[in-house]
């Protein structure tokens, strides 16, 4: 099939190289345009256009998608069918474009998990497993006829980058399986079922990444796995009079019977805990505001005066 690929980050990236090295024509390749960032605000490309440009693939950068000269470039192209990957929102003038239509690839088992971050919430909310799911795109957010599904398990201590890394290639491989079933004509789409209380994945913002050590340990502990590598759950630590943002990016829950009020913490030259609902949680992996991210070791190895440290 003739493809246009529309993504933008890394996620989106190897599903982009997956259909490159398959059977199918990539005609063409839309993706955000080039912006400045860093200190030096240097441009940056983005990940699927850096490897567009790099293998000769066509490359489209609009700002705006219903613009008459972006439209008129994509019916010219005359494309089978439209894949989208971690994209914008796509208007209904262009993704009715291609005969085959237009599918996205989504991850989770949709319809848990609509969203801007399925894998973030799934890891988050203790789920045992989660998935990607090929769909026609409407005009309803993640909400179009399924395609495909594929089913993955979530490990027990898996942050929510680990489980990123994996549904990036299970998406992939999934893309391609969705191409070449749309091509041979064997695929049957089928509507999203209808839930009463369904599992949402609205986008996170910093407010949303306080952890509450009221809460037990193993909501915690979830909710910092899940907000691992990125955004980062975060605390604040105070440093004699001195409050800094702590960020935790990785650590270990133990259940006791309940010694000390939730948050309060206790520190020596070889621990660290924080006091949760139900037990201890004792981090290992985190950044202080100001500071490289670095394991428990390193972190308390950097004050002399461990007294001077408790948790806000």
């Amino acid at each position: 099939m003739k493809v246009v690929f529309f993504g933008t980050p890394e996620f989106a990236k190897t599903s982009l190289e997956a259909i490159y090295h398959s059977s199918h024509e990539i005609v063409g390749v839309v993706t955000v345009a080039d912006k400045a960032s860093g200190r030096g605000q240097k441009i940056q490309e983005s990940p699927v256009k850096a490897f567009a440009v790099k293998n000769n693939l066509p490359v489209f950068q609009p700002e705006k998608l219903r613009n008459p000269e972006f439209l008129e470039k994509m019916r010219a192209l005359n494309a089978d069918v439209f894949v989208v990957v971690a994209f914008r929102m796509m208007p209904k003038v262009l993704f009715e474009m291609p005969r085959a239509g237009t599918f996205n690839l989504h991850a989770s088992l949709l319809p848990d998990y609509r969203g801007a971050a399925p894998i973030n919430y799934a890891v988050l909310n203790g789920e045992l497993k989660t998935g990607a799911t090929t769909f026609f795109i409407n005009e309803k957010i993640d909400e179009g006829n399924i395609l495909l599904q594929e089913e993955i398990e979530i490990m027990k201590d898996e942050n929510a980058g680990e489980l990123h890394d994996r549904l990036m290639v299970l998406g992939a491989d999934l893309v391609v399986k969705t191409l070449d079933a749309l091509s041979e004509g064997v695929l049957q789409e089928r509507p999203q079922p209808l839930v009463k209380e369904p599992k949402n994945a609205f986008k996170i913002f910093k407010e949303d990444t306080r952890i509450n050590w009221n809460q037990d340990g193993e909501t915690v502990h979830n909710f910092i796995r899940g907000m691992s590598p990125y955004p980062a759950a975060f605390t604040t630590l105070k440093i004699g009079d001195e409050l800094k943002t702590l960020k935790i990016y990785r650590g270990r829950f133990e259940k006791i019977s309940k010694e000390a009020l939730a948050g309060h913490s206790e520190i020596d030259k070889n621990t660290f805990k924080i006091f949760t609902a139900d037990g201890v949680y004792y981090p290992e992996e985190l950044q202080l505001e100001g500071k490289k991210k670095m394991n428990i070791k390193d972190f308390l190895n950097g004050f002399r005066n461990l007294q001077e440290l408790s948790v806000g």
